[in-house]
């Protein structure tokens, strides 16, 4: 889709306005879906841990629709038209669909923590891509997003179960112990 570019005044060429636009629009679409996965994790989650879990995902959501503003208002200060409708993000966003019929609060954490993680990751493809085209407010902006997301995805882990450690060299069991040792 061709984005509508206006006049402005901003010093950046008009070729890196036009390519952070694009770069803008998809995050914009990014930021808005994880809103609505995390509402959705929110508004499904049941189980003993409701309460700390309903709370968490609203914690997500609260996280992501900001940074979906300030986004949106970064395309819109390099002159670009911003792609904001739920069909407009649906098409565009690059999250995978959210699962439907998840039944426990741990279902929800593992989903969760997998579009945390994606979005984190397409937030640091920006920050490079930023760079590359020497705009360092949309670099500095998307740095700071990433910092909000790696948190939230700390805390998202933080309530995920331990996962068993992949055995090293035969040296530590599923059990975390040590192996026995062979007699001689």
């Amino acid at each position: 889709m061709s984005l509508q570019m206006i006049r402005t005044k901003n010093d950046l060429p008009e070729s890196t306005r036009k390519k952070m636009a694009e770069l803008l629009n998809a995050r914009v679409a990014d930021a808005l879906d994880l809103c609505s996965h995390a509402k959705h994790a929110h508004w499904n989650v049941r189980g003993a841990r409701f309460l700390s879990l309903h709370e968490l995902f609203d914690k997500v959501a609260e996280m992501a629709l900001p940074q979906s503003d300030h986004i949106a208002e970064r395309a819109g200060q390099l002159g670009s038209e911003v792609l904001g409708t739920m069909r407009m993000g649906a098409k565009a966003t690059s999250l995978r669909e959210y699962p439907h019929n998840l039944a426990t609060g741990d279902d929800h954490l593992e989903a969760m923590a997998e579009s945390l993680a994606a979005y984190g990751k397409n937030v640091r493809e920006a920050i490079d891509t930023a760079e590359k085209a020497d705009d360092a407010d949309t670099a500095d902006m998307f740095t700071e997003i990433s910092r909000e997301v790696d948190q939230m995805l700390w805390f998202v882990d933080s309530h995920r179960p331990p996962q068993e450690a992949a055995p090293a060299n035969g040296t530590r069991a599923k059990t975390g112990k040590a192996p026995a040792k062979k007699a001689d």
